[in-house]
């Protein structure tokens, strides 16, 4: 995550804060970056730290309590996968956010 970036202080959905929580208990808070430019208070972008031109934008908005939607954006925009990944659980997101970002 962002250096001394405050998970709980961050205006977004509680699931969100959540899956931060959770990403930063398993793997460090350096692990991944985020986009802080991302307004909607029930998205959030996580980008590779490796390869900055690898993402995922995470969303709550359009899915059941507690589930996620998520894309997948790469380095060619015709390879993205949009809309695929819906109503995951914090575990399915968890897996695709590792085989995406750290392959």
């Amino acid at each position: 995550m962002n250096p001394k970036l405050n998970v709980w202080a961050m205006q977004k959905d509680m699931s969100l804060k959540v899956l931060l929580i959770e990403w930063q208990h398993r793997y460090g808070a350096e692990s991944l970056r985020l986009n802080l430019c991302e307004q909607n208070f029930q998205a959030i972008e996580i980008i590779a730290l490796e390869h900055p031109k690898l993402s995922a934008y995470i969303y709550t908005f359009a899915q059941l309590p507690q589930h996620y939607g998520i894309d997948l954006k790469y380095p060619i925009a015709m390879h993205n996968i949009i809309g695929e990944n819906e109503n995951q659980n914090l575990e399915q997101i968890i897996a695709i956010l590792q085989s995406h970002l750290f392959f």
